[in-house]
């Protein structure tokens, strides 16, 4: 069950949803929280790299570029280009809470993607989100660090997990504080 803006604030005082900072009540909706976008982006170097080899074992990341945006400056986004980017806050879920990140309607309605599979946050998620943005238009959007990026709705699990996300062995992406890229070659 999707959890209304009701179970979400009671929630957050109950500690089984941490969100650091803490949002101000115009982030919220009646059934989600709204997001702001962080000030990192990692960006693929297309032109110092011939292909993405999902078998190579050296680390994806080592195929992008950091770019750091300072307060004012937009970061700008090219049509049918791909960037990862972080948020500023930080989500930590209890082991019987889930989190889904979806995109706002605004941002949609001219051609900005903010995910593109991974809108799942396990139980027992902790760290800043990473942004699969992509421009889907014809047209250079500026994305701006601090404007209201995405937005997450919560749901109650029937009970507690066995081992949440931050206690698997193996996790790839707990605790996260940059965009960080695909570990899948590490599989």
């Amino acid at each position: 069950m999707v959890l209304s803006d009701i179970d979400i604030k009671r929630y957050i005082t109950e500690g089984k949803i941490k969100i650091t900072p803490p949002l101000p009540p115009e982030q919220f909706g009646s059934c989600s929280v709204d997001f702001k976008l962080g000030h990192e982006f990692s960006v693929f170097e297309h032109s110092k790299h011939a292909l993405i080899d999902i078998h190579e074992k050296a680390a994806i990341q080592g195929l992008m570029r950091t770019i750091t945006v300072p307060p004012g400056e937009a970061f700008i986004l090219q049509p049918h280009e791909f960037a990862l980017a972080i948020t500023e806050e930080v989500l930590e879920l209890d082991d019987d809470v889930l989190g889904r990140l979806e995109g706002r309607s605004s941002l949609g309605r001219i051609g900005i993607i903010v995910h593109g599979t991974a809108g799942l946050f396990d139980p027992g998620w902790i760290g800043k989100a990473t942004l699969e943005l992509s421009n889907l238009g014809r047209m250079p959007v500026a994305l701006y660090p601090g404007m209201r990026i995405c937005s997450f709705t919560f749901e109650q699990l029937s009970t507690r997990v066995a081992v949440s996300y931050r206690n698997k062995v193996g996790n790839k992406y707990a605790g996260q504080d940059r965009p960080l890229a695909s570990k899948l070659a590490s599989e």
